[in-house]
């Protein structure tokens, strides 16, 4: 037998064999983490480009977790679903139209009292300056003036064009409220056979478990909706009763304000609440928007402390550090439409995610069930009697 030369074992070794073994597995864990934050990049992009389409399918999927229930209901009694569909979407229509009038000729009727007291409020604030401890002259005050009005008039050209993007904005809302009701029929009225036909795509022996999977998740989102809108009506009740105690113009205006707000987790009710707290500032003076900032920080912890876990359950409850980070990527992606249906999407997703992954997943619906705000947190189909009170089917999330 011969002898290896010396030497050979080593020219054998590829060159990657000399690479230390922590700098081999850095850059394998570098490229990867590089492909998926292309991917991420990429999704985030494509979401941007199509928000116009699916912000509008987002709030429309919303909608239909609140008005579901109610179409079920009625079918079951024996209404036809198509007209089901026709009187749920007409009379939520009805009801928001009919409420938003009120609030605007509301407004309009307490605009006048508050541009009185908003020019009082500036003349106090114009003595004060005069009169008080920075004791500026009126030359001052005038220049001051000047510069804000010229400062507006260089800015012409801008303001135009700001003019022109908002019609254009106005349109594409338009545009969005048409494709959502269109989608919002569909939903309500074949939401089981769209569903099933979008999961066709999943091998079949995973399929019934995707389907389940959506159920599921529809399920935490009407769990969710129902609870965020008693959650809005609460705080708008409680803060504008409080604004109408203490005198302060547009209370009610202001508090429909906040229940529209407050469809933004964590950050939306307290947002608009600081409109309330400016307003009262102005109107009638510190003390009154002190106790109006204390009513409004009063109300959010009783949301917060009492009303979410009571009300939604663990089921639907989405860590407050998820709940930010949704929110901040919305805004970034499709602005305030965007941070309003994050989280609901987030919820969503969670439950389903949680029953994929989920070893036996009829364990995951037990408990899903269980931990919910006492209801099931799956949709039963009306037409399917066989399945009332049982196991969810691997069916829709949306009929």
């Amino acid at each position: 037998m011969s002898e290896e030369a010396p030497g050979a074992g080593e020219a054998r070794r590829s060159p990657a064999d000399s690479v230390h073994p922590l700098v081999r597995v850095t850059a394998e864990w570098s490229w990867r983490l590089l492909v998926i934050f292309a991917l991420v990049t990429c999704l985030a992009l494509a979401l941007q480009k199509l928000a116009t389409v699916i912000i509008p399918v987002a709030i429309a999927l919303m909608v239909a977790a609140l008005l579901v229930p109610l179409v079920d209901w009625m079918s079951r009694h024996g209404v036809a679903r198509i007209l089901a569909v026709i009187i749920a979407i007409v009379g939520t229509l009805g009801i928001v139209g009919g409420v938003l009038t009120f609030v605007v000729e509301q407004f309009i009727s307490g605009l006048p009292e508050l541009t009185d007291q908003i020019t009082k409020s500036v003349g106090d604030i114009q003595d004060w300056l005069t009169t008080g401890p920075l004791k500026l002259s009126d030359d001052q005050i005038h220049r001051a003036g000047d510069s804000i009005v010229g400062a507006v008039q260089s800015n012409q050209q801008e303001l135009t064009s700001g003019a022109l993007t908002t019609a254009t904005v106005i349109g594409e809302l338009a545009t969005g409220a048409l494709l959502a009701l269109f989608t919002l029929i569909f939903f309500l009225y074949g939401g089981r056979q769209i569903w099933e036909f979008i999961t066709r795509i999943v091998p079949s022996q995973t399929r019934d478990r995707v389907r389940v999977a959506g159920s599921l998740g529809f399920g935490t989102l009407i769990g969710f909706v129902r609870a965020t809108v008693v959650v809005a009506a609460v705080d708008a009740i409680c803060i504008g009763t409080g604004l109408a105690i203490l005198g302060v113009p547009l209370a009610l205006p202001l508090a429909s304000l906040i229940f529209i707000g407050a469809f933004i987790p964590i950050i939306g009710a307290f947002a608009t609440g600081f409109i309330a707290v400016f307003i009262a500032l102005v109107t009638k003076g510190v003390i009154t928007a002190l106790i109006t900032l204390g009513i409004i920080i009063g109300v959010m912890q009783l949301e917060g402390h009492v009303l979410q876990p009571l009300l939604l359950g663990r089921a639907v409850r989405v860590h407050p550090l998820a709940v930010v980070l949704s929110i901040t990527v919305g805004l970034v992606l499709a602005g305030i439409p965007g941070a309003l249906v994050a989280v609901p999407l987030v919820a969503m997703l969670n439950t389903a995610v949680r029953s994929l992954l989920a070893e036996r997943p009829e364990q995951e619906v037990a408990k899903l069930a269980a931990d919910s705000a006492g209801e099931a947190v799956f949709p039963i189909a009306p037409d399917d009697p066989k399945q009332r009170g049982q196991a969810p089917p691997p069916a829709t999330p949306l009929s």
